[in-house]
């Protein structure tokens, strides 16, 4: 009976997830035409992916195997767990030298690495379903020892699936930085492929584009990327949970409406996923506890004004993208596109010389990766004031929980720094 309500649950969580958000969606405009030419045969599909994924649920649900396991036990099964997705990776790293090194092939070592490669796969993916269990399950109790959830149910359920994610096209105007468009894209495409979309989102709509891959995505059950690192495993879970858990509030049924609600609402979801990951780390992976980082104070801050500018040791790539964002909103300001653009080229190769190879460095990158503003000092977002404030209301709240009580009811940028002033 317990695995029908736990059913029902999901299958009601995702119903209204789907209402919410197809009622935040904007569509028809000739620039979305555009963009569907441009991307026609290559858009992920979402349908196919949701039916797969919750099929998979249902059978590990089915088995409930994680519920038999103490603490101790469920946390051996995720060391496991992301030790099989190392050997895996270095299993397929050794396939790949062995077929790509120069002169003869040793076709019998490449048989032998491809059978290995093919039997850790194997045992992976059967695996992985009690692995993914057991950390929603650990999450689950998490959230719900810290305040979420009714009867100690968390609504939605925590539910999450380790796939190959779709990647994201970023759309924005040249004259301004601005998530004007964002498409999920077919997983795989090469760098061709991606520079080819991207030279048409320029060419034929006047628009910068950027091909990403991502990390996670709030679909229900949401995507997470494999990865060994378990500390990010469990922020980006905690992550995507929390964009579940905002559509059924204010914040965020509106995270479509302008390019402040979506800072606000991936500021919000950062802040869950890091403090989440962290006390999940205390708890189960002591070893994994990440050591204290001494904040940066922001630059251009009173106590500083009066300080020599110094080169730091090092290379601080945040500062750096702090300074190139600030610039070109500047340039942008004064209607020098060409100018902006020029810069934002050179500035690129600035970043490869100390070991940033980023592909693309245009206003869509800007207008991507500025939306995640947690941490202070800026980074990709510059001198955008919505990520601040919204860290502000996180140092006024006694708790997570009180924190996410509090920005779940803002309606606008306005509503937050009223809150904030009060």
């Amino acid at each position: 009976m317990k695995f029908f309500n736990r059913a029902l649950i999901i299958t009601l969580a995702l119903g209204l997830l789907l209402f919410l958000l197809s009622d935040s969606i904007v569509i028809v405009t000739s620039t979305r035409d555009g963009l569907e030419r441009i991307t026609a045969g290559q858009t992920f599909n979402f349908v196919s992916w949701t039916l797969d994924a919750l099929f998979q649920k249902a059978v590990g649900a089915s088995m409930k195997a994680e519920k038999f396991l103490n603490g101790d036990q469920q946390s051996e099964v995720m060391r496991q767990y992301v030790g099989l997705v190392a050997q895996k990776a270095q299993l397929e790293a050794e396939l790949t030298r062995l077929v790509s090194e120069p002169g003869e092939k040793d076709t019998q070592a490449i048989e032998t690495a491809k059978k290995a490669l093919d039997e850790s796969s194997d045992y992976l993916k059967k695996y992985s379903r009690l692995a993914e269990a057991t950390l929603q399950t650990q999450t689950e109790a998490l959230l719900a020892s810290i305040g979420f959830g009714l009867s100690g149910q968390i609504l939605p359920p925590v539910l999450y699936h380790v796939t190959e994610l779709p990647l994201n096209l970023i759309v924005s105007p040249r004259d301004v930085i601005q998530a004007e468009y964002e498409i999920s894209l077919k997983a795989g495409l090469d760098t061709l492929q991606k520079e080819a979309i991207e030279s048409e989102v320029f060419e034929r709509l006047d628009r910068a584009g950027l091909v990403e891959p991502i990390g996670g995505m709030g679909a229900y059950p949401t995507m997470v990327m494999r990865t060994s690192d378990l500390a990010w495993l469990a922020d980006t879970v905690a992550h995507e949970w929390g964009h579940n858990w905002l559509t059924f509030h204010p914040l965020g049924v509106r995270y479509f409406d302008s390019p402040q609600m979506k800072t606000i609402n991936e500021t919000t979801a950062s802040i869950i996923g890091r403090e989440v990951s962290l006390e999940m780390m205390k708890r189960h992976y002591p070893e994994l506890v990440p050591l204290p980082v001494v904040e940066e104070p922001e630059s251009g801050s009173m106590e500083d004004a009066d300080k020599p500018t110094e080169e730091p040791q090092g290379f601080n790539f945040r500062r750096a993208m702090r300074e190139t964002r600030v610039k070109v909103d500047a340039l942008l300001a004064e209607g020098k596109i060409s100018e902006a653009e020029a810069y934002m080229e050179a500035r690129r190769a600035f970043f490869w010389e100390h070991g940033y190879p980023i592909r693309k460095l245009n206003q869509a990158y800007f207008a991507f990766y500025g939306s995640y503003n947690d941490v202070p000092g800026g980074g990709a977002a510059g001198n955008d004031p919505v990520g601040p404030a919204v860290q502000a209301l996180r140092k006024q709240s006694a708790s997570l929980y009180a924190f996410v009580s509090r920005i779940q009811s803002v309606r606008s940028f306005a509503d937050l720094q009223l809150m904030l002033s009060q």
